[in-house]
Parts: C-alpha cells; sequence; structure tokens
C-alpha cells in the first residue's frame, strides 16, 4: 500500500467560541469557506460531503442535508457520521476509503458542533448518555467524574500527582494564547492550576475543557487529484480505529485507554512508522489526565512514564515529542464534532510549515489522537508531506 494514495489538500476553521450568535449551517460555512480557499477549488469539484457531528444539540434532524444544501453540494452524496467526540476523524477514514475504493476523487469532511444552544446541565446530561444508559449514567457519571476514575488509577499505579496534571495544563495556556481561534487564551500559572475548585477529585477547574461552538473541514484528494491541484499534498499515512466497552467496569485497567493503545499500533503499523518518528502530535486533552495517559497509550513514553515528558518539558517546542502546540482542547475549547478536524488542521499545516509561532521546526510526520466518549472510540490518524 503506497503512503502517498490520498491526500489532504485544504483545512479549514472557524473560530472556537462559547456562543456562536449565527445558524449550523453558518457555522459549517465558516470551515468551508476556508478549507475551499486553502485548497483553491470550488464546489463542483466536490464528489461528496461526509457532515459529523453529536445528535441532539441542534433541533435540526439530520443536519447533514441541510448543511450539504446551504454550502451548495447537492446533487452530490452526503453522508452522516457520529462517533461522538471523535467523529471527524471517523469521517476522514471513510473518506479516505472512499477515496481509495474509486467510488469518489475529492471529498470533504466537515465537523460540527453548536453547544451553547443548551444549558451547561443539559450539555453534561447528554454526554453523560454517551456511556451506558442502563448501567452506568443514571448513577451520575459524567464526564469529569469519568476521568477522575482514570486519574485516581493513574495516580495509583504509577505515582503521578496533581501537579504533573498543573503542569500539562500550564503547557496548553502557553500555546493557546498563540491560537486566534481558541476559546481560552489565558495564561494559566502553575499555583493557579492548582489551587482552582474542585470539579471531580482529583479533576479541578483548569483540568478540565471548555464547551464550545465550532466547526472544522478537511479536504481529502486521490493521488492524481491532488498533484493537479496543489503543491503542497499532506499525505495520510497511516489510519487506527479501535473500540472499547462502554462500560467501565467491562475494563482490564483503567490507568491507560486500550482503545487509543489498539489504534496507535494499527496507525503505525500502516505507516510503517514508529512512535521516534513523529515530529509533532495533537491528542485529545479533554482533561489533563487524558493528556497524560496518551503519552503513554501512543508510546511516547513507557506506561508510567509519561510525567517524566512532562517534567522535563520534552512536549514542548523543542523538546523531544512536542504535543497540542495549538492549546489543545484545554485551551481551544472542545466542539465535539469538530475537534478531530481542527487537529488534523493543526498537524497539516505544522507539516506545511506554516505554523507561524507554534511552528515545530522541520516537523514532517505528524500524528493525530482523537477520543470518542470515555475512552470508548479511539482513532490515531499519522499524516507526512
Amino acid at each position: 500500500m503506497s503512503k502517498e494514495d490520498v491526500a489532504i489538500i485544504g483545512v479549514g476553521q472557524s473560530a472556537f467560541v462559547r456562543g456562536y450568535q449565527g445558524s449550523i449551517r453558518e457555522l459549517a460555512f465558516e470551515a468551508y469557506r476556508e478549507a475551499m480557499q486553502d485548497a483553491g477549488i470550488s464546489s463542483v469539484d466536490i464528489d461528496a460531503s461526509i457532515i459529523c457531528s453529536a445528535p441532539e444539540y441542534d433541533n435540526q434532524r439530520s443536519p447533514a442535508g441541510i448543511i450539504a444544501e446551504y454550502l451548495g453540494l447537492n446533487p452530490q452524496p452526503t453522508f452522516a457520521v457520529e462517533s461522538v467526540c471523535s467523529s471527524s476523524t471517523t469521517g476522514i477514514k471513510i473518506g479516505y476509503s472512499m477515496i481509495k475504493s474509486e467510488l469518489h476523487d475529492i471529498v470533504i469532511i466537515l465537523g460540527f458542533q453548536k453547544m451553547s444552544k443548551i444549558s451547561s446541565a443539559d450539555s453534561q446530561e447528554r454526554m453523560g448518555r454517551g456511556a451506558d444508559i442502563l448501567w452506568e449514567s443514571p448513577f451520575g457519571t459524567m464526564m469529569p467524574a469519568y476521568y477522575a476514575m482514570h486519574a485516581r488509577a493513574h495516580f495509583a499505579g504509577y505515582g503521578s500527582t496533581e501537579k504533573d496534571l498543573a503542569m500539562i495544563r500550564v503547557k496548553s495556556s502557553k500555546y493557546g494564547i498563540l491560537n486566534e481561534k481558541a476559546v481560552y487564551r489565558k495564561e494559566v500559572k502553575l499555583d493557579d492550576a492548582l489551587n482552582a475548585g474542585l470539579v471531580a477529585g482529583p479533576l479541578k477547574k483548569f483540568d478540565c475543557c471548555a464547551n464550545a461552538d465550532g466547526a472544522s473541514c478537511i479536504i481529502m484528494a486521490s493521488n492524481a487529484k491532488a498533484r493537479e491541484i496543489t503543491k503542497k499534498p499532506v499525505w495520510i499515512m497511516g489510519l487506527g480505529s479501535a473500540t472499547a466497552t462502554m462500560t467501565m467496569s467491562g475494563r482490564d485497567a483503567l490507568n491507560g485507554l486500550a482503545s487509543a493503545r489498539v489504534a496507535a499500533k494499527n496507525a503505525y503499523a500502516m505507516a510503517k512508522v514508529t512512535p521516534r518518528d513523529i515530529d509533532v502530535a495533537e491528542v485529545h486533552d479533554c482533561f489533563t489526565i487524558a493528556e497524560m495517559m496518551a503519552y503513554e497509550n501512543l508510546g511516547f513514553a513507557e506506561p508510567g512514564k509519561g510525567m517524566e515528558l512532562i517534567r522535563a518539558g520534552e512536549t514542548y517546542i523543542g523538546g523531544k515529542i512536542p504535543v497540542n502546540v495549538d492549546g489543545g482542547l484545554l485551551s481551544k475549547g472542545h466542539p465535539i464534532g469538530a475537534t478531530g478536524g481542527s487537529q488534523v488542521r493543526t498537524i497539516v499545516q505544522q507539516l506545511r510549515g506554516e505554523a507561524g509561532a507554534i511552528q515545530v521546526p522541520g516537523a514532517a510526520i505528524g500524528l493525530v489522537h482523537n477520543i470518542g466518549g470515555v475512552g470508548v472510540y479511539g482513532n490515531v490518524i499519522i499524516l507526512g508531506r
């Protein structure tokens, strides 16, 4: 299998905000417009669209049809994809398959979420229903509580601490300040993170990402089309996906995510690279403990050694493996359906050398780690220039 079968030729993202004033179709257009301008193509060039979002945040049922119509993509087919927080990277895998099978030459993957339409309490309740609604979520296991269990398990098994998690948040804020599309652009000092109010022990306010409204758009093309359209294609080298049990009681351990480990193993094998070959990574840091576990699940550190990376500054630009140098979810915010596409956009810009103040010098291979639910769905994508 060639590493240059399918390329990303355009990327776009809206600003991530707390209260977008327009409709979901207008929000989607912001990301679409930027991606189309980036690729230098028009709507007639698009063969198919994949629209990615989590349900129940908007009154519009089947929003894929509305968005495709608004973007001028009819009569090309459109498809709806949902795997909660990993929806848009799942869309990328499906788009890759469509192009590889020669069904389509150019496919867009558009992820969006307008979470401000409902209250924070309602949002938490919907997120809770991303777990097993019979055996878990009725008992109050909302997202912070789930990841608090992961943090407790990591602390107990490996000796990581609240300070290690706070250091991850400090790094996030350093780069989030530089990201004009991030919802949270303020410095977080170590003492601020350590002394913030408790959300679900041991996780505090700054250990948790914020809900946001936003959209992302990725344009993918076959080898022939990519070389015809752009001089800067970014190739999809590897794709890995895995699924874990919905119930926490069905898992062997809580100090890592099995879905991420399996997805990473498969992506590395397809790309024929190892963790040592990755120059820059975007990981799904919905909570600080999620980034810590990602270091280990992706092979950047041995199990239980992730805290050594953050303590030594190795996940900063200039370190061994720069991670989330756009601020990650902790600073950008987390508009569920748009998050994975935003991560891919960052890596594409890094590999093109277009990341500005957050550029990792010489980045040639990048990785995206996108998780859906509480580690239920794991997607890992490896990109190269």
